[in-house]
């Protein structure tokens, strides 16, 4: 007999309660709970993968001497971008949740990304779209493979049939929001049945050793639709942001059990679909035939790349009582604490100053190595001086006025150097990190906020 009971679950986390709560005691958001009836089957063992794929070892306590050490096995994908987010490809039996905005091209990079594993039998899991829609998108593409393969579908019950016929060899779900387990009795994209449905198809990748990529949405504030548990049950959670007025797109990792937790891809949309970009310096920084006031370039590391990105700065009289700061792509308060320290260790008054900031090509950066650029961007929009365009900046400015030193130095100089800069500004205290390297571009050491503005206006 199946036994029946409902359970409350906060919509936000995904905590779960017997009874009705007015605030959730896991991440304190008020009236999130919402009611839900669950039916445990005696069926939730019978799996619908059984005798597909590896026989199942047998489960046994081993001493940790007895464990062989072994690589994961991978797949690499046509993908340079990818490969590189995921550590160095598609590891066997992980599940990968990809998370974003509405029509920033989910859908269309990871059907890019089936089409072009050619010799790998790919299973494309729709519950969003018809296989019409699916055609034209692939058609835009312009890519044949004869071993790709549609499914449109939500019973997660339907689709592990068709996955014992066809036996694919990586399989790709898109969304697990529209999926609906028969063993729930709730509505598809409710926290349980989110919940089971990866389950399954968790249970799925360990026992069959079989690649899953989960697409999945997220919510208005950025995170990830769903239960936060959803994020502890995969092994790799990739974040896949832009902005859809830009032609660039960017897959960030978020968590990732088999490589780092740093990494980033950057990609073009294009008619043809997602082009991985090689060198993505060259393209965030704007090719200008005259100079003008306000911009300096930074030289930052994202992950294990080094990129060059463009600071722009509008510095102006302010009008109103209170004087504006709007920044795009950085953090404000970080603007304030480097506005507060111009006024305080440079005398320069940024308190009756409207002052705006952009990083160029729409991306977001945290990184503090960008500080001195960010700060020479400012006093060139101040003085109206133009900062040349042959010179960049890797520098972290503290509250004192001095410029501290950044990781990774010598990526960024050889950088720098690579796209064709004369100079580039950096601690003296990173003096020991560049060594007795030689470099055809001039290092310049600073130690205070004052010796760049002396060597600069």
């Amino acid at each position: 007999m199946s036994k029946i009971k409902t359970a409350f679950f906060c919509s936000n986390c995904g905590y779960e309660s017997a009874k009705w709560l007015g605030k959730c005691p896991s991440c304190e958001q008020w009236n999130t709970f919402v009611e839900e009836v669950i039916t445990k089957d005696n069926r939730l063992e019978e799996r619908d993968w059984k005798k597909f794929g590896t026989d199942k070892k047998e489960s046994r306590t081993l001493s940790l001497h007895e464990v062989v050490s072994a690589g994961e096995k991978r797949i690499n994908s046509a993908d340079a971008e990818l490969n590189r987010v995921l550590g160095g490809g598609i590891v066997a039996g992980s599940i990968v949740l990809v998370a974003g905005e509405p029509g920033i091209g989910k859908s269309t990079l990871f059907l890019q990304n089936g089409l072009l594993l050619t010799g790998i039998r790919t299973l494309y899991i729709s519950g969003e779209e018809s296989e019409q829609q699916i055609k034209m998108r692939a058609d835009r593409l312009n890519i044949r493979n004869d071993d790709f393969y549609l499914l449109t579908e939500t019973s997660t019950q339907v689709i592990f049939q068709e996955i014992k016929k066809l036996k694919p060899q990586l399989v790709i779900v898109d969304s697990i929001q529209t999926l609906q387990s028969p063993y729930i009795e709730s509505s598809a994209g409710s926290v349980s049945q989110i919940r089971e449905c990866t389950a399954e198809f968790q249970r799925f990748a360990k026992e069959t050793n079989t690649p899953v990529f989960l697409i999945g949405h997220i919510t208005k504030d950025g995170s990830i639709a769903g239960p936060k548990v959803l994020e502890h049950m995969v092994d790799t959670v990739l974040q896949f942001e832009g902005d859809r007025h830009y032609a660039y797109r960017i897959l960030r990792t978020l968590k990732n059990r088999f490589g780092s937790t740093a990494e980033l891809g950057i990609y073009e949309m294009t008619e043809g679909g997602m082009r991985g970009v090689s060198n993505p310096s060259e393209l965030l920084i704007t090719q200008k035939e005259e100079q003008l006031s306000g911009i300096a370039i930074a030289a930052t590391i994202e992950g294990v790349r080094p990129l060059l990105i463009e600071v722009q700065a509008l510095v102006t009289q302010s009008v109103y009582g209170t004087p504006q700061r709007t920044v795009s792509g950085h953090d404000l308060r970080r603007l304030q604490l480097l506005l507060a320290v111009l006024e305080k260790r440079g005398g320069f008054h940024f308190g009756v100053k409207d002052v705006f900031l952009n990083i160029a090509g729409g991306i977001k950066v945290e990184d503090p190595s960008i500080d001195l650029a960010v700060l020479c961007a400012l006093l060139s929009s101040y003085e109206d001086v133009p900062v040349s365009p042959r010179v960049c900046f890797a520098g972290e400015v503290g509250l004192s006025g001095e410029i501290r030193a950044v990781n990774r130095i010598e990526q960024r100089i050889a950088e720098a150097e690579k796209l064709g800069f004369e100079r580039i500004f950096v601690s003296k205290y990173n003096q020991k990190g560049v060594g007795g390297q030689k470099f055809d571009i001039e290092v310049v050491p600073v130690g205070r906020v004052e010796e760049v503005y002396k060597q600069l206006f």
